[in-house]
């Protein structure tokens, strides 16, 4: 990680850039913040390791608003969420430097706690670089192993690939994560009945408690003014009314982000609930697939979405194929 540090140092001596957008250690040694450095003395707070799975691509939105150069660190994943905020006029393209860092899967520290691990106080091992497949985890009772891959995040499983989408140089080396059908998951809602359907995504969205860290953790979810802050139609409340106003807030985010959404997700890693927020998006994205063929968010920062194009084959409204 040096070689990586060095090098933003230097992009920082020489103009290139203004300021750094990457990650600092957080309260705890396993939650590491967004961060925006202003000099290379800041620097010396920088970490890069399996617990930084924030995306900070939509970070870049208040970056295009700063003078100078923004150097943001972009994992292969966040690159398409990138390139679909270029394609909404969201960021400045020219006022990004963009590092590609490497990626071999970001670690959810739910995940180590499932395992039944309690106390914890550290976790060694989820360094970037090296072949590391282990943890340690350091906790009050003593330590403990876990692998690697068993406290991964699950988007890590069902990874696109990890090719970068638009960079300006590259850093640090990837290892493939991907050892699932990321479909399974959409598969396995649409067997259900619709009222099996139904009660699942109820129980699931009752334990929400609108705190809006999915919509405004989210690239999708970027607009300047949104109805659920407006006081007009009481949707800036923090507790729902009743189920409907608690389901609505989710089904029209879901309609707001469909065709656009990257399934970076984020939504269901930063809920506090564990809401598995990245089911809608996910059957939407496989709809979409099915309906207008293949198609990939944020792939480029160029093509039209399927939503927001039209062709002589498109699927007509109410046809089910």
């Amino acid at each position: 990680m040096q070689r990586l540090i060095d090098r933003m140092k230097e992009l920082l001596a020489d103009g290139t850039v203004q300021r750094v957008l990457g990650w600092k250690q957080g309260d705890l040694g396993y939650n590491p913040e967004p961060h925006y450095f202003n000099s290379a003395e800041e620097l010396d707070e920088f970490i890069y390791d399996g617990f930084c799975g924030a995306n900070l691509s939509k970070y870049m939105i208040k970056g295009s608003e700063l003078e100078g150069k923004t150097l943001v660190l972009l994992k292969p994943c966040d690159t398409y969420s990138f390139n679909q905020l270029i394609k909404e006029h969201r960021v400045d393209r020219e006022k990004a430097y963009i590092i590609g860092v490497g990626c071999k899967g970001k670690l959810d520290i739910e995940k180590i706690k499932a395992q039944g691990i309690k106390g914890i106080t550290a976790v060694k091992g989820a360094e970037i670089s090296g072949d590391c497949d282990e943890l340690t985890v350091e906790t009050v009772y003593g330590e403990k192993k876990v692998a690697y891959k068993d406290a991964m995040l699950e988007r890590c499983h069902v990874c696109k690939g990890k090719e970068h989408k638009i960079y300006d140089e590259l850093l640090l080396d990837s290892v493939d994560t991907c050892d699932g059908d990321r479909f399974e998951c959409v598969d396995e809602l649409d067997s259900l009945t619709p009222e099996e359907k139904f009660n699942f995504f109820r129980k699931e969205l009752s334990k929400c408690i609108r705190c809006n860290a999915c919509r405004n953790v989210c690239p999708a979810c970027s607009c300047r003014k949104c109805v659920f802050d407006s006081n007009k139609f009481d949707s800036a409340q923090k507790a729902n009314v009743d189920p409907f106003e608690e389901s609505m807030f989710h089904i029209i985010r879901a309609f707001h982000v469909a065709g656009r959404c990257t399934d970076c997700g984020e939504c269901s890693r930063v809920c506090p609930q564990g809401i598995p927020l990245h089911l809608f998006n996910r059957k939407f994205i496989k709809d979409i697939n099915e309906f207008y063929g293949e198609f990939i968010a944020g792939e480029d920062a160029e093509t039209k979405g399927p939503l927001t194009d039209f062709t002589l084959d498109d699927i007509e409204p109410g046809e089910r194929r």
